[in-house]
């Protein structure tokens, strides 16, 4: 067996057991008997040890070097393998194996300690879980860390948006705080707020179902592809392309939540259910990074859900869905309340406007964290800080604060800034978009999958072998540009609060 072949080998062995894993973990995060627990993290640290070494062990290393020497006959999809695999190689190779191990099982403890915390209401079930997940990320980020310049919240960075800092992101989230603040002092100041009172009326679980599945099936997610499950926290899992799992919570006097919440996540589905069957079991056959992917579901949830000329053709089916519960709204006041300004303390319930700001938050509190030295148990305090600053509001109990997300039960420390350039990267979408596309058109439609097809030709097909900045350069002409988000979200609010120009 030749060096790109034995590469090729071990790179569907690895794409074979990271399946495995995401339906473990999709398993644990919506149906799994709570007393298995202990047995899911010894299978689910098994399987993490196996990949490890796939990964990163003697075999790897010897099919690295000699795929070096011959790299000029590989083709695309085995030069783009490589590539991968030698910086995960890179970053991984000196971390212990066995201490890998054990940070796996504690990852799977954490999931069922933030559940019992959410349970009681308690941070301090989950604290000593969490103290863990913070020591071995501390103990592993000198062993990541490859850049001198690199700071401990850098390396974290970098593992959800390749070559992302926080020298990049401060200016650029001053920024985004800068103009929300202006857009809100304006809706404060000039703005008709709409009426909301009507958003909280009964809608069941099955109702919002089929609107939902019908709303996300005209956008493009494939069905027969994927499925839609219930959990605690919405989340989507990609086994491969032809098996896309997306979940949701429900709340039948808030149906927008469940709503927005499963075009969200249809969005990571249709991502990966789209990129092209030659990547398939290699690494290259996922998002390229996490702000992508983000940018794929916020596209669908935000910029699709804002859209009046959406609403204009789904609505009718939503009120004959409902019966005769909203048939005493109108359209527009109907539109105008989805989009009102809230200040909520829960994230994924967050207005657009505000959206940000939240993960604003959790981006300063993990940079104190991993560079600053902040202890887990100061957690609760600056989270309730940092709310009252940037919202006015502060959470009186856990569970509408520091536990209201799972991220921190998976060691996903860094990933939330993703949410945000996700949010950037999806407006500069969309704006191009529309230099070609008739947006509106299309969504006032049944069949709006002229959406799905330039996000197909322009970021879902190439999987993850071109990196965040060459996706966007290459759709939309320009280097990330936060300009964008702030014109969107002031038309968007202007037109919500009735506010002239």
């Amino acid at each position: 067996m030749t060096a790109r072949e034995q590469l090729m080998k071990q790179a569907k062995e690895i794409s074979l057991l990271t399946s495995n894993f995401n339906l473990l973990d999709w398993d644990q995060q919506t149906g799994m008997p709570e007393k298995s627990a202990a047995f899911r993290g010894e299978l689910s640290g098994y399987i993490q040890e196996m990949l490890f070494e796939k990964s990163t062990g003697a075999a790897m290393k010897e099919i690295l070097q000699q795929v070096a020497s011959s790299r000029e006959t590989l083709n695309d999809v085995e030069d783009g393998t490589y590539r991968y695999l030698k910086k995960e190689f890179d970053r991984n190779e000196l971390i212990p194996p066995a201490e890998f191990a054990v940070y796996q099982r504690d990852i799977s403890l954490a999931y069922v300690k933030w559940k019992a915390a959410r349970t009681a209401n308690d941070y301090q079930v989950f604290a000593p879980s969490l103290e863990k997940l913070v020591a071995h990320t501390r103990r592993f980020i000198p062993l990541w860390k490859k850049n001198k310049d690199q700071t401990p919240y850098d390396v974290l960075l970098d593992q959800y948006e390749p070559g992302m800092t926080v020298a990049k992101l401060d200016p650029i989230f001053e920024e985004i705080k800068g103009g929300l603040q202006e857009i809100r002092q304006t809706i404060a100041a000039r703005g008709t707020a709409p009426a909301q009172d009507f958003l909280s009326r009964f809608v069941a679980k099955e109702a919002q179902r089929r609107f939902a599945e019908e709303v996300v099936t005209q956008l493009g997610f494939d069905f027969s592809k994927g499925r839609l499950d219930d959990t605690i926290h919405p989340f989507m899992t990609g086994i491969n392309r032809d098996d896309t799992r997306i979940t949701t919570r429900w709340n039948e006097h808030d149906f927008s939540m469940a709503v927005f919440g499963i075009m969200h996540e249809a969005g990571h589905g249709m991502y990966e259910q789209n990129i092209a069957a030659k990547f398939d079991y290699t690494p290259l056959s996922q998002g390229t990074s996490m702000g992508i992917h983000e940018s794929q579901s916020l596209f669908n949830e935000v910029f699709v859900g804002s859209n009046p000329a959406f609403w204009q053709q789904v609505y009718p089916r939503f009120q004959a869905i409902t019966g005769e519960t909203f048939a005493d709204i109108p359209l527009d006041a109907f539109y105008r309340s989805l989009r009102a300004v809230k200040n909520t303390l829960i994230r994924i319930e967050a207005d657009p406007l505000t959206y940000p700001l939240h993960i604003i938050i959790r981006y300063e509190i993990e940079k104190k964290l991993f560079n600053e030295g902040l202890s887990t148990e100061a957690l609760p305090e600056i989270w309730r800080a940092k709310y009252q600053e940037y919202l006015g509001i502060a959470p009186s109990d856990d569970l509408s604060g520091v536990l209201q997300d799972v991220h921190w039960a998976g060691a996903s420390f860094g990933y939330f800034p993703s949410y945000a350039l996700g949010y950037l990267y999806a407006a500069q979408f969309y704006h191009a978009m529309g230099q070609t596309v008739d947006i509106d058109r299309e969504l006032a439609q049944t069949d709006k999958t002229a959406l799905l097809a330039w996000n197909r030709e322009h970021i879902h097909r190439f999987g993850a072998s071109k990196t965040p900045s060459e996706l966007l350069e290459a759709a939309t002409g320009e280097p990330l540009n936060p300009q964008y988000l702030l014109d969107f979200l002031r038309e968007l609010y202007y037109r919500v609060y009735r506010i002239k120009d």
